[in-house]
């Protein structure tokens, strides 16, 4: 094997609602803390991702973006992943209670706030077919996640546009050989899906069976208030929810995670993927499947987003469009002089 340090492409991801004790749902100053935490771990990119909640909550989040991305860090904001709201209320999962039906008029609102890239709904839910048709018709990726879905229920979703499966595995019903549901379904003839790699919320076996069937498998975070906190209570949209551990805790329910993607690497790796593939999962694939062109890989003609590594794969430098942000984890980035 090639011995270190590593320069990667920056990493990218695409399901994040927080980070350091902040979280995206605050508003502007969330969304810039959870930018400079997850900054610092290697991230370049990343989808700013709500949680189901109240519209005027949704509003101020979705608003906090839009004035994020006018600020210094507005360059790691790829945009808005709305989990929600139109979830079903059955796999709701850690999701806070306030799941809506489908509603093109409230979808069409939200996009209105600040570019959303990724909407996570429940296809089964009456109405959520003609929501997917309008989503992909306004250019956003349109993922199948917290739902009761049959294996028929999602496939009528692929095939009116839906093109992901969000944190593939949980929040759905479980493979059975007579009912695929959502997982059989992603197994079958997904392109493209997230999955985290904690080893909490998925095996590694599961998480190397979806490796060998999805082509465009790649890796997110889904990481909240609490990752890289001490143990203890932090916000999730509406719910207080606890660190034990490494996870993180609603009741006996999973509620996001703390993991960030420099610490995705070292897992899969960990766990016997190739450093390479593992790397591309985090950086080509999802610039790939968001459709940046500009990024995700080190080349000519891209930003110069990159990560450096050692040997045990540890953040040493990250830079941004070429200029260097951070020594690691430990520093933080520099604020900027902007709002």
């Amino acid at each position: 094997p090639v011995e270190g340090p590593y320069l990667l492409p920056g990493f990218l991801d695409l399901h994040v609602h927080g980070g350091g004790g902040h979280e995206v749902m605050a508003g502007n100053e969330g969304v810039e803390a959870t930018l400079r935490f997850h900054l610092a771990h290697g991230t370049t990119g990343l989808l700013a991702t709500t949680v189901t909640a109240p519209l005027p909550q949704l509003e101020q989040a979705l608003k906090g973006v839009q004035k994020t991305l006018a600020s210094p860090l507005g360059e790691v904001l790829l945009g808005v992943h709305l989990e929600g709201p139109f979830l079903s209320p059955q796999r709701l999962g850690a999701q806070p209670p306030f799941p809506l039906l489908p509603d093109p008029e409230v979808a069409g609102w939200l996009l209105s706030l600040a570019p959303v890239r990724v909407l996570t709904l429940a296809p089964e839910l009456p109405g959520a077919l003609d929501l997917v048709r309008f989503l992909v018709a306004k250019g956003v990726r349109v993922q199948l996640g917290h739902t009761a879905a049959t294996y028929r229920e999602a496939l009528a979703a692929l095939e009116a546009g839906a093109s992901g499966f969000t944190h593939l595995y949980n929040a759905m019903a479980g493979l059975h050989h007579r009912e695929p549901g959502v997982v059989g379904l992603a197994l079958e003839r997904g392109a493209w899906a997230e999955i985290i790699p904690d080893g909490l919320h998925v095996h590694p076996a599961a998480l190397k069976l979806a490796l060998k069937s999805i082509p465009g498998l790649y890796f997110v975070t889904d990481a909240v208030a609490a990752a890289g906190m001490p143990e203890g209570e932090y916000p999730l949209g509406a719910h207080r929810v606890e660190k034990r551990g490494e996870g993180v805790w609603l009741g006996e329910s999973l509620a996001g995670s703390t993991l960030t993607l420099d610490g995705a690497l070292r897992n899969l790796v960990a766990w016997g993927v190739p450093l390479e593939e593992a790397a591309r999962r985090l950086t080509a694939l999802p610039a790939r499947y968001l459709g940046l062109s500009d990024r995700g890989e080190v080349a000519p003609g891209k930003r110069a987003d990159l990560v450096v590594l050692d040997q045990e794969l540890r953040v040493q430098g990250v830079f941004l469009g070429g200029r260097p942000q951070t020594a690691g984890p430990g520093h933080a980035p520099p604020r900027g002089n902007g709002s």
